[in-house]
């Protein structure tokens, strides 16, 4: 309670007025004076947030037409928009036309100060104008309701007849159809559809004006509005001819479906077109976390549509089932189906490298073929909730995803691999081992699991990643030899030697039986380290003049050389003796090969050397 007391004795930060609330703070009495000339409807006056619309005839005190937007009096026979809060509007029409109701007609008589003779007024005017002079302004309310500003230059303005049904809008490349209709600002009909089929167009094709596509961007399926455009949104489309000397267009429009289309990649190569809506709202209700799929899919190539697998016939009409994040289907499909809705069927065009070029390949399909996938989602269950398991359970379903991730590991599935451990490791910040012997389990289970994660980043090329989780191993156990050897291994690919061999000389301390594996690394260490020396000489040999003592410094190259062979030699010995050792130093050993990225930008040669030198042979996972 005191705390609660103290907050409400503090001074309250009073909101900074606004830009039109400072204005109206300077309003005189007497300077802005209203006549009612026909009264209007309803109780409801605009508010801020409204588009006003009204006819505007501006005299002098004498009876002489300043400006107007009627036609009778020289104007266009336009009205008028403004958004109340958001549009420059000059002072005295600021203060009145809130004032106002639907259909009211009133006069407001303004001095100088109230309209555009105000000081720093927003609005500017011919130099003919009498800014000076007191005036008079005939406001007729036609209209004002709740708009959506869909450009910030209010060129582009939306007002919603009947709302739509769910949240999703259209946007590139989505197919539309729609009821379209359009008026210019002073009433003229210039299209009209109505009747037949509605107007079908692909979004972001420049098909419609760029105005009125800016607007059904915002629209949901089933809603109609009426979309005002300004003449700079009216682009040239197949949809209208917009004359010169249209200042705005008025769009009424009725989105009557739309077809989900997604560029996955985006680049165009890999595309997923919705033919059948599904049940539920996209994506809450898609399959986005790893879960057991069922589908019935029909694959065909995109070249003659000749169709190579159907499971509703070569699968005796049984779906298919397969666990997502495993890699078990093309890379492509996966990544479609998780963007799917139950019931929903969508026809995927895929390139190759994300269809059977990464995959196991059909019989009939040949190298580098591009293909279609018609896909039915008929359901997916959702992994199994670890609330409520005993510890027993849960470190056996941790055991389960982390082997499956070894798996993937094998394959060359990096990434995925690397979304299996991080799985787990999510999901063992809500786990709370209830003994020692609980808590030895969960740490060691945790740590090998970082050490996993590190690994992925090293085959990823992202080797500082690869020491961070590193480090999280031996910063609570410093005496980790997996963890040091890991770490050891993404700096020698980084270049820091000394690093390394830090870590390298730590692990021989740290652990008697990992001497071999520590002696290896040491070994291929120092050949890297000769070759990366003995490059850089190579790549600046002859940049610099002759000085004596060149030739001895030669004769120390070859020895260099010498000595090189003679380590490759003792390093070929070891190599047996390190692939044996592997397997005793992890239980969840797999080969590894080192990424090359730092020496791969200064050397591009160094990527064969890597595999000359056996540094793809064994890891520790």
């Amino acid at each position: 309670m005191a705390v609660d007391t103290e907050q409400e004795l503090l001074p309250q930060k009073k909101k900074e007025p606004s830009e039109d609330e400072k204005r109206k703070a300077k309003i005189v009495p007497g300077s802005l004076m209203k006549a009612l000339m026909r009264p209007g409807g309803g109780e409801l006056t605009p508010s801020e947030g409204d588009q006003v619309v009204y006819h505007c005839t501006v005299r002098t005190l004498d009876g002489f037409v300043v400006e107007s937007t009627r036609s009778e009096y020289g104007g266009k026979g336009i009205p008028t928009r403004h958004i109340l809060g958001k549009s420059k509007m000059i002072l005295g029409l600021l203060e009145g036309i809130p004032t106002m109701l639907k259909g009211e007609v009133a006069m407001f008589k303004m001095k100088p100060q109230m309209h555009y003779g105000e000081e720093d007024c927003p609005l500017s005017v011919s130099s003919s104008f009498p800014k000076e002079d007191e005036l008079h302004f005939e406001i007729e309310m036609l209209d004002f309701f709740k708009a959506k500003v869909v450009s910030n230059d209010f060129g582009v303005v939306k007002k919603v007849i009947n709302e739509g049904q769910g949240w999703e809008s259209p946007r590139e490349p989505y197919e539309i159809k729609a009821w379209i209709s359009a008026r210019t600002g002073d009433g003229k009909v210039i299209l009209s559809r109505t009747t037949g089929e509605p107007y079908f167009f692909t979004f972001g094709k420049s098909e419609v004006p760029k105005g009125l596509e800016m607007g059904i961007g915002t629209m949901t399926r089933g809603e109609k509005a009426v979309i005002f455009v300004t003449s700079q949104y009216l682009t040239p489309s197949p949809l209208i001819t917009v004359e010169d000397g249209i200042e705005e267009v008025h769009f009424e429009v009725e989105l009557v479906h739309f077809i989900q289309v997604r560029d996955m990649l985006g680049d165009g190569r890999l595309i997923k077109r919705r033919i059948r809506d599904g049940k539920g709202d996209f994506p809450m209700d898609c399959p986005l976390h790893d879960s057991l799929l069922r589908v019935h899919y029909k694959a065909m190539l995109s070249e003659d549509k000749r169709v190579f697998y159907d499971t509703k016939v070569d699968n005796d009409g049984q779906p298919l089932e397969f666990q997502s994040g495993e890699g078990l289907v093309p890379e492509g499909f996966e990544m479609s189906v998780r963007l799917m809705l139950p019931g929903e069927i969508a026809l995927v065009t895929c390139p190759p490298d994300y269809a059977y070029d990464k995959f196991p390949r059909p019989a009939d399909v040949p190298a580098g073929a591009h293909v279609q996938w018609e896909i039915e989602l008929l359901g997916f269950e959702m992994p199994k909730e670890w609330d409520g398991l005993d510890f027993k359970s849960i470190m056996d379903e941790a055991g389960k995803i982390k082997n499956t991730g070894n798996r993937l590991f094998k394959e060359g599935k990096f990434e995925l691999a690397k979304a299996k451990y991080e799985k787990v490791l999510r999901e063992f910040n809500h786990v709370n081992p209830q003994d020692d012997e609980e808590g030895k389990v969960f740490s060691n289970t945790r740590d090998l699991l970082n050490l996993n994660v590190a690994a992925c980043y090293l085959k990823l090329g992202e080797c500082r990643k690869s020491i961070e989780m590193c480090n999280k191993v031996i910063d609570a156990n410093p005496g980790n030899a997996k963890a040091l050897y890991r770490r050891g291994m993404a700096y020698m690919t980084l270049g820091d030697f000394e690093e390394a061999k830090n870590d390298f000389e730590m692990m021989k301390k740290a652990d008697k039986s990992s001497e071999a594996d520590a002696t290896a690394a040491l070994l291929k260490l120092k050949q890297k380290k000769q070759e990366v020396e003995k490059k850089a000489r190579k790549q600046f040999k002859g940049l610099f003049d002759k000085k004596p003592g060149e030739i001895s410094e030669a004769g120390a190259e070859d020895r260099d050389h010498q000595n090189s062979g003679e380590i490759q030699e003792n390093s070929d010995k070891l190599e047996q003796n390190e692939d044996d050792k592997c397997s005793e130093f992890s239980d969840d050993s797999i080969a590894d090969d080192y990424p090359r990225d730092w020496l791969s930008r200064f050397w591009p040669a160094g990527r064969r050397i890597f595999s000359a030198l056996g540094l793809n042979r064994c890891s520790v996972l």
